[in-house]
Parts: C-alpha cells; sequence; structure tokens
C-alpha cells in the first residue's frame, strides 16, 4: 500500500514521523468552544453515542454550528439519535438561536436551549461527562465516567495548505454510561459503553473530503479509536490516518502510521452507495485488526434529509452525493504491546461518510 501524502498538509504529530513520540495530555480546554460562533465556514460538535444493555444504541450531537451540507449548514442545534432493538430509528435535529447557545472556551461546558453538556475532572486524568438533551418524544439524562484517558492525534490538528484546517480531539475514547432515557412516553433506565470526541473546522467538508472511516474496538483489556480520512486532487489525495491504543486507562499508542484495506463493497439501493463489508487495519509489529460486517445498522442518502430544490442543486450543480453508514461488525484484534502478543474478539460499530461512490482498496 502506498501512502497518498501532500507535502503541503501539515499534521500535528509529535514524531517522529506520523506517529506520536510524546502522547500530549488532554487539557479541558481542548473540549470547549473554539470557533466563532456564526462565521462563514466555521463549524463545531461534540458528538457522544452509547450501546446500551438491552440492545439500544443511541447518538447525541451538541452543534455550535452544524456542518453536513444542507438547509442547516451553520446553525446551532442539538441532535437526537434512539436506534431501538427492533431496527426502528428516531432521529431529530432541533435548531436554536444563537442568544440559546452558551459555551465556555475555557472547559466543556454547553447550554443549547434547555440541552447542558458538562464535564468534571479528577486527578487521575479519567473525566465524568453529564450530558441532557430533550425533545417531544426522546430524552437522554445520561452519565459518562471515563474508563480511558483523554487523547488527541498530536496537537489534534491537520492543516490542509492554505485551504483552512480540521481538528479531532476524543476526550472519551471509552466510558462507562448510566443514566435514564425517554422513548415516546417511556422512561427507562439504562447502562452501557460510551464514548466521545469533539471536531471543529474552517472550510466545507465535501469541498476537501470525498469521504471518511472511523471506528472504536473495545475489547476486554483494549481500546482502538481510528480514522481514516480521503481527500480529494486539492491536496493531491492526501490521506489523514489517525489511531489510538490503549490498555485498560493508559494510551500507549498513538499513529498515523498503519495500513488500512478496503474489500467485499456492497451496494446498498436505499444509501445509494456502496460499504465495504471488511476492513482491515496494521500498524507493523504492533496492532492488527480485522472488522467483518455482520448487520448494517445504518443506511442514509443524505439527500433525502434536504429539501426537493436543494436535493436537486448539491446533485446536479455541486455534484454532491452523500451518503451515510452506521456498521456492526465482528473484530479479531492482535496486540502487541511489552513483548506481549494478545488476540482479543468481540463486536463493535463503526461508521462511513461518503461524497463518492466507494469501491476498490486503499
Amino acid at each position: 500500500m502506498t501512502d497518498n501524502v501532500n507535502p503541503n498538509v501539515k499534521e500535528g504529530w509529535t514524531g517522529p514521523g506520523r506517529r506520536d513520540g510524546t502522547i500530549l495530555p488532554m487539557k479541558p480546554e481542548d473540549d470547549a468552544l473554539h470557533i466563532d460562533v456564526g462565521a462563514k465556514n466555521q463549524f463545531e460538535w461534540w458528538y457522544f453515542d452509547a450501546t446500551l444493555e438491552g440492545g439500544y444504541t443511541l447518538v447525541a450531537f451538541f452543534y455550535a454550528a452544524y456542518p453536513n451540507p444542507g438547509l442547516d449548514t451553520g446553525k446551532i442545534a442539538v441532535e437526537l439519535t434512539l436506534l431501538r432493538p427492533d431496527g426502528t430509528k428516531t432521529q431529530k435535529v432541533i435548531k436554536f438561536k444563537k442568544e440559546h447557545f452558551y459555551a465556555s472556551k475555557e472547559k466543556p461546558h454547553v447550554t443549547i436551549g434547555n440541552n447542558t453538556m458538562e464535564a468534571t475532572f479528577t486527578d487521575d486524568g479519567l473525566s465524568t461527562y453529564e450530558i441532557f438533551l430533550e425533545d417531544e418524544n426522546l430524552m437522554f439524562q445520561l452519565t459518562y465516567k471515563g474508563l480511558v484517558n483523554g487523547w488527541m492525534p498530536g496537537n489534534g490538528y491537520s492543516h490542509f495548505a492554505n485551504l483552512g484546517y480540521f481538528a479531532w480531539v476524543v476526550p472519551l475514547p471509552r466510558a462507562s454510561v448510566t443514566g435514564h432515557i425517554r422513548d415516546r412516553g417511556k422512561t427507562m433506565e439504562v447502562s452501557g459503553v460510551g464514548y466521545h470526541d469533539h471536531n471543529w473546522l474552517n472550510f466545507s467538508f465535501q469541498s476537501i473530503i470525498e469521504y471518511w472511516m472511523w471506528g472504536r474496538i473495545y475489547s476486554e483489556n483494549y481500546s482502538v479509536a481510528y480514522a481514516f480520512i480521503q481527500c480529494n486532487d486539492k491536496v493531491d489525495r492526501h490521506a489523514v490516518k489517525v489511531l489510538m491504543g490503549a490498555k485498560g486507562s493508559e494510551v500507549f499508542l498513538s499513529t498515523g502510521e498503519y495500513e488500512f484495506t478496503q474489500e467485499d463493497f456492497e451496494y446498498s439501493e436505499v444509501a445509494g452507495h456502496s460499504y465495504p463489508r471488511s476492513i482491515a487495519i496494521n500498524v507493523p509489529r504492533e496492532l492488527e485488526v480485522k472488522l467483518d460486517v455482520a448487520k448494517v445498522l445504518e443506511q442514509v442518502n443524505m439527500l433525502d434529509n434536504f429539501n426537493p430544490v436543494l436535493a436537486f442543486l448539491a446533485k446536479n450543480v455541486l455534484r454532491l452525493k452523500p451518503g451515510y453508514f452506521r456498521l456492526k461488525s465482528d473484530f479479531t484484534m492482535k496486540v502487541t504491546h511489552d513483548q506481549v502478543e494478545t488476540i482479543e474478539t468481540g463486536r463493535t460499530s463503526h461508521e462511513v461518510v461518503t461524497f463518492k461512490q466507494l469501491g476498490g482498496k486503499q
């Protein structure tokens, strides 16, 4: 495999190479507000998800500026999604005016209407987040307690020549989740495992990025988070690759030096896109992961969320074809750490967001 690396794209690794010899600790301000809210082409959001006992999966967003192409681009909003054990889904994006938004620039504290997110920190480096989101059909009131120290690849930033920057930090690579959710009038006590990350950027996704794939792998002893972001010809098809490995609560691996292979593509009529049924990640002599799709949790043609006029313009003028998948896969993971080789297996979820048709190996 040959890496596509543009020398004008500056990633934030501490080195040597495209990896961290020194893994920088996360600070509270890393998960605080970074953009000028309301400014053109500035986007920022805080993402949470949880896989709950009983078969529910939930996703929550706090948007300082909504990033996805469409009618709501740049808007302040929250988003609630609940995937039920029977496969049905409720998803709601609720927009707010600027006067109903507050976010600290010093620490993780966000208020959007009655929806809130706030973190507390302890000396062991493991943070606790309280989130609350509500609409007429759904409510999430959850506590995320960190099980893995917060992580960011290098300083968190990738600068794409003079075209803009993208930042990604992961305050909760793995967390225990407890609390309550309400679904169509029924309130349930819940528990499970969760994740939280935070992104901000100053360009429109589709202007540079063709697609990205990201996910986490949780086994008994290890946690892995990764992202593979394929850029377009504007930056010589540079591929941003970031990956974290942790044993227990300690992050021991932070790198962009891995091989990423996609195979066995299957076309989805619903999404209008293909997705890889098999993904392999290889950090030579350190980590091997194989993901095999067992179930498609979500498959979305994102143009369906646009109004008809905007959908026509996006497809025929801007040549956009956005699609989304949330996949559940069986994994096998081999870790070599401290001269000990360990093989662990399990099941995990991962995602694909694309603006072009996929197929073949990368």
